[in-house]
Formats: C-alpha cells, sequence, structure tokens
C-alpha cells in the first residue's frame, strides 16, 4: 500500500473521530416516545410543534356486554371533539367538547424537562400539566352555578423512552371540584395516571392508560382501565381501544368512571387525530436570471 493511501486513511480516521466527537458534545432530545399527546384518556409526554394544530375527535361507545339487542353497544355513542395547538415547542394550549354532561374543557400544557442523551444527559421528561372544565348539561334540580359546575386539575407527566420500541410515564394528579354530585363524593382527589406504548411494527404500537383514584370513590364507581393499538397513517395517527370509561376528560374519567372492567364492563372506541401546520413557510428564494 502506498504511503498516500495511508495518509488518506488516517485522515479520514481523524475526520471521523472527531465527527463522533463533536455528536457526542451535543446533547440529543429524544423524541416519539407516543406517537400522539395523548395515551388514550392522559395526555402523554409528547408536545405539538410550534404553529401545529391537531384536531381531535374521541368517540366511546356503550358496554359492549349490553349484547346483540344493543349491537354491542354501538348503538350508544358518546364524543368529544378537540383542538391543540403549539403556541412554542414547549407550550401548548387546547379546548374541547365532550356530549357527556355536554362539558367544556380547557388545558395549558408546558414542558419543563425534556428526555436527552450525549454531554447533557437528561434521563426523563417532565411535563406541567393545569386544566379546567364545565359541565352544562341540566341534569340537577335546583339552580347550579356555573363556579358549582366547574372543577380544575394540575398534573405531572413524568416520563421516559426507555428504547425504540418502550416509553413509560407516570402522572401524579390533583384533581378538585366546586360542587360534589352525590352524597359520598369527595371534591378534592388525588389520583396517579400510568401510561405506556409498546412499538410492535414501523406504524402500529400497543397502549396502556390506567389512573388509579387514593381518594375514595363512591360505591359502584371504579378506576378508569384501558387499552389500545395506535396506527399511523400518514398525517393521521387512528387509535381503536376498549376502556370502561365513558368521560373523556380528566374530571369524568378521574371521578365518574362507572363501569367495572373486570365485570365485562369495556366500552369500544376510537381516537383520531389530524395535525395541520398553521405556520407559515418562508418564500422559497428566487435564483435571477441575467
Amino acid at each position: 500500500m502506498s504511503v498516500t493511501a495511508i495518509t488518506s486513511y488516517a485522515q479520514e480516521d481523524s475526520l471521523m473521530n472527531a465527527l463522533e466527537a463533536e455528536q457526542a458534545r451535543v446533547p440529543a432530545k429524544v423524541t416519539g416516545a407516543f406517537k400522539s399527546t395523548r395515551v388514550i384518556n392522559n395526555h402523554s409526554m409528547e408536545m405539538l410543534a410550534t404553529g401545529n394544530l391537531d384536531v381531535r375527535i374521541l368517540h366511546r361507545f356503550g358496554y359492549i356486554n349490553n349484547g346483540i339487542s344493543e349491537l354491542f353497544g354501538l348503538d350508544d355513542a358518546s364524543m368529544r371533539m378537540g383542538f391543540d395547538y403549539g403556541l412554542t415547542k414547549d407550550l401548548n394550549i387546547g379546548v374541547g367538547r365532550s356530549t357527556f354532561r355536554k362539558e367544556l374543557d380547557g388545558f395549558v400544557k408546558y414542558r419543563i424537562w425534556q428526555q436527552t442523551t450525549g454531554a447533557k444527559n437528561i434521563p426523563f421528561s417532565v411535563i406541567l400539566l393545569q386544566g379546567i372544565s364545565t359541565w352544562t348539561e341540566k341534569s340537577f334540580t335546583g339552580k347550579v352555578s356555573v363556579e358549582d359546575r366547574t372543577a380544575y386539575y394540575t398534573q405531572l407527566i413524568i416520563g421516559r423512552k426507555f428504547s425504540d420500541r418502550f416509553s413509560l410515564q407516570l402522572m401524579p394528579t390533583y384533581l378538585h371540584r366546586n360542587m360534589a354530585f352525590e352524597t359520598g363524593y369527595n371534591k378534592d382527589n388525588i389520583a396517579l395516571g400510568i401510561g405506556s406504548r409498546m412499538k410492535i411494527s414501523k406504524r402500529m404500537a400497543l397502549t396502556l392508560d390506567y389512573t388509579h383514584s387514593f381518594t375514595d370513590l363512591p360505591d359502584n364507581y371504579y378506576n378508569a382501565l384501558s387499552f389500545g393499538i395506535d396506527i399511523e397513517t400518514g398525517g393521521h395517527v387512528f387509535q381503536m381501544h376498549f376502556s370502561n370509561a365513558s368521560g373523556m376528560n380528566e374530571r369524568a374519567f378521574i371521578t365518574e368512571t362507572t363501569g367495572d372492567f373486570f365485570n365485562g364492563d369495556i366500552r369500544f372506541g376510537f381516537n383520531l387525530s389530524r395535525v395541520f401546520s398553521m405556520k407559515k413557510k418562508p418564500a422559497a428564494r428566487q435564483s435571477k436570471v441575467y
């Protein structure tokens, strides 16, 4: 081998070593822990990019164990339509309206830390979530003020993408309702959510979403448990799932889940997410022709 070839190989090795050293000094942000900003019911550790609008349509049907007379729950449906927007890469806002109790809700979601690798190793992401909801259903006797119908919650999302296939997050939550619906209800609720995702193919993943209330729930009320499968189809994320919860906001599924999942009170549902880029792209430069 010639001296020139040896020198060339040595230069290439030196260049590669320098490039690897430079990459090690730059922290790499970990993304794609979940395919959507929701696990199923709960928010996920994912955030919308700046200027992105996420139009979300959530459907939940009746209990499958109602049998053929109710077409296994398909005759009974509730839904939530929501609009989430990325003000910045670390700050999202959103609003929604549910048919369950005709409820309006809104949230602010702020990312405190993002999981990174490399020179600055942050082992997990931390997101602060605050929300409000108020129901408009005329289902109670007497005059009920807007204040009485309003609930607030604060939640921390602490999550980690352990590998390309598996992600896990915990969601400690404090929920306050200004009015308790019935005797036995608590105005203040402490709960812990658990969300996970297991990737099974390039475009499909299994999801688990469970919320455990540490505040005693009244008789015939249960913790919300959901299993789903995410299917990514271009700009859409389509999710089919099974859940014992009918409500699709934090107040509803934490405090008003009336189905016992392990007794067969399971609802089939699906969530559809379509993200639109609302940020105007810079115009491409045109070369002058002389």
